[in-house]
């Protein structure tokens, strides 16, 4: 229900999933909202799908304007993930599943609960320390690493190892260029500043991202 009413709040965008209706029927919860044909980026990833690279710069950028948008509405999402993005065979993309997303505070909280997808979580996120909408920003970072070279940031033999390195400060991310030397050194730079460890050397807001994304890639 958290969701739904959230969604219901940000939907007016091109860019994330439109809402129609929620409630329930017999006591059954429901949300009625777009259909998008297409797949989420995850599938897409998994199977090296073309329209990653034919579309790739309006999938990078068209997520942050709508994460952007998400932000300017007063929320943060806090399970940004390739599952949660959806694309169209044309390469346009809807943000979705709002169930965790919180309004956005002034400054830094605590969550009463660390529910998400440890892989795509700031480090501030998985220590369980105060974490604001740059929370965000760190997962948009690790996803677009993902899209860029097929891997996630963090490598390690363990799940356990792979968490340790992402909440040790000192641990250096490989640069994606190292995986693909296509990707621009200007877009390279913005994926490593989203991952910077302490959230205050990130981007402040995302409106910024957008604008480097746009320059990065000529769009």
């Amino acid at each position: 229900e958290n969701g739904c009413k959230i969604l219901q709040a940000v939907h007016d965008h091109p860019y994330v999933i439109d809402y129609l209706d929620h409630g329930r029927i017999q006591k059954r919860p429901y949300l009625l909202m777009q259909y998008v044909e297409g797949a989420n980026l995850k599938q897409l990833i998994g199977r090296h799908d073309p329209v990653l690279s034919e579309f790739l710069g309006n999938i990078l950028i068209d997520t942050a304007e709508g994460l952007d948008h998400i932000h300017d509405q007063g929320y943060m999402h806090l399970d940004i993930k390739p599952e949660n993005v959806m694309v169209t065979p044309n390469g346009d993309i809807r943000i979705c599943d709002f169930d965790l997303a919180l309004p956005r505070p002034k400054k830094p909280i605590k969550r009463k609960t660390n529910a998400g997808t440890a892989a795509y979580m700031a480090p501030e996120q998985l220590m369980k320390q105060p974490l604001d909408h740059r929370a965000d920003i760190f997962s948009f970072g690790v996803m677009m690493y993902e899209i860029l070279t097929f891997r996630k940031p963090y490598d390690g033999d363990t799940v356990e190892e792979v968490l340790r390195r992402q909440m040790d400060p000192k641990y250096e991310i490989p640069p994606p260029r190292s995986f693909n030397d296509d990707i621009p050194i200007a877009l390279q730079n913005i994926v490593m500043k989203c991952l910077n460890h302490d959230a205050d050397t990130r981007y402040v807001v995302t409106t910024q991202l957008v604008k480097e994304l746009h320059k990065a890639l000529y769009i």
